[in-house]
């Protein structure tokens, strides 16, 4: 039969290539067609990711850049295991004026250091004090007990801290960062920080806000009075464009409730996802944390529980509440911290807009600054040279003035005069 082996003699022989196939062709010339199209039809998804422009580095030197790559970075527990503070910083004598203070509130449900790991390594090599204090024990903290906890430890931290020659805290300058439901539990230390005896933050970086209580009795953190914090304070919150919704709200909540923030001092910052190149950048919840092993919590020793504690300082005893589990939502974001990785994003949408509103805030320039210097919002170049999409900044429109009162109204029995 033509196009197949013969057998002849009890042994197979292959046809001459010049024997037609069964589509009428001759099959050395059907075996070159597909040798020249195989690429097409085979990989072009493979070619494609290939040629793909990748996104911007992370900057060498200056905001958002890597810093003192060869530095040693101190990692430190202070406090004992039940109340327990991470701090780090840069091994060698501090700088004579002291080092800048980053308190890092992570999100509920991800207490451990080493999911924001990759921020804490660029703040700490670029000189910064980093204090994380551990709010939370995982099912067994209830939120509404966090803000208490975090004020308690970090007052701790500093005065332990107050005579170290290394980490030398600079009170002057202190900068709070909150990551999803360390959002509204930085604002809360702003707010609280002249009451309990605390250097008060000049700047709150509230990064894709979320888990505030919506009452008293719903699960949550509890807002304080935001009214309280400092009129001059820098109040930047920045969301994403992925499951955006809760963390628009809570941002502007944020915003609306620190009334006595004067409006040239906040901003909303959005970051925009970008699939132009490859790996895509996407600005989901939880793009803000970047593993790093090398500051894994549960690898840095911590002081032993003190055995004779004053009473006063005693924990109430255990008694669990069912808000102090997590709930799926919380469960399936935690996840997602443990295995987020810094990209683009984050040095360019986070850490860098973090380090130029600290450089404006400890000069006491305003939000406004920021918004108009284009390096603020500028998420650089993919590898081809298009352009990232640029951060959207806008300042929050100022909260509604209450309407004319009752006189002269309906109230009176009287029109009111038509303008």
């Amino acid at each position: 039969m033509e196009g197949r082996p013969r057998i002849v003699g009890g042994r197979t022989t292959e046809l001459p290539m010049f024997v037609r196939t069964r589509f009428g062709l001759p099959a050395a010339a059907l075996l070159a067609g597909l040798v020249q199209i195989a690429p097409a039809i085979i990989a072009p998804s493979m070619i494609a990711t290939a040629l793909a422009a990748p996104p911007p580095p992370q900057p060498a030197e200056g905001a958002g850049g890597v810093g003192d790559k060869a530095a040693t970075v101190v990692k430190r527990g202070l406090g004992h295991a039940g109340a327990a503070t991470f701090a780090f910083y840069k091994a060698g004598p501090a700088p004579q004026e002291g080092r800048p203070i980053a308190v890092l509130l992570p999100a509920w449900g991800a207490p451990n250091p080493q999911g924001y790991g990759a921020w804490i390594d660029h703040l700490a090599r670029n000189g910064w004090l980093v204090l994380v204090p551990r709010a939370q024990e995982v099912n067994r903290t209830r939120p509404a007990d966090a803000t208490a906890n975090v004020q308690r430890l970090l007052k701790s931290a500093l005065s332990d801290l107050a005579s170290d020659a290394e980490a030398k805290p600079d009170a002057g300058r202190l900068a709070v960062i909150g990551h999803l439901a360390g959002a509204p539990l930085a604002a809360n230390l702003a707010a609280t920080a002249a009451a309990e005896g605390l250097p008060a933050p000049k700047l709150v970086f509230a990064v894709m806000p979320g888990g505030i209580a919506s009452n008293p009795k719903s699960r949550g953190i509890p807002l304080a009075d935001l009214d309280a914090i400092p009129a001059r304070t820098l109040l930047v919150t920045v969301i994403g464009d992925r499951d955006a919704r809760a963390a628009d709200a809570a941002a502007r909540r944020i915003l609306r409730a620190a009334a006595n923030v004067t409006p040239d001092h906040k901003l909303f910052v959005r970051a925009l996802s970008d699939d132009h190149g490859f790996p895509a950048l996407t600005a989901t919840l939880t793009s803000p944390a970047g593993v790093d092993p090398a500051y894994d919590g549960d690898a840095i020793k911590l002081p032993p529980e003190p055995k004779d504690l004053p009473k006063e300082q005693r924990p109430p005893p255990f008694k669990w509440s069912p808000d102090m589990a997590l709930s799926g939502e919380q469960t399936t974001l935690v996840a997602q911290i443990k295995n987020a990785r810094a990209d683009s994003l984050d040095y360019h949408a986070f850490w860098r807009t973090f380090d130029l509103a600290a450089a404006a805030a400890f000069a006491g320039r305003d939000a406004q600054s920021l918004k108009n210097d284009p390096r603020f919002s500028d998420m650089q170049r993919w590898g081809d040279g298009w352009p990232v999409k640029r951060l959207g900044v806008e300042t929050p429109r100022p909260a509604a003035q209450p309407g004319p009162t009752a006189t002269g109204t309906a109230a009176t029995g009287t029109a009111a005069p038509r303008r």
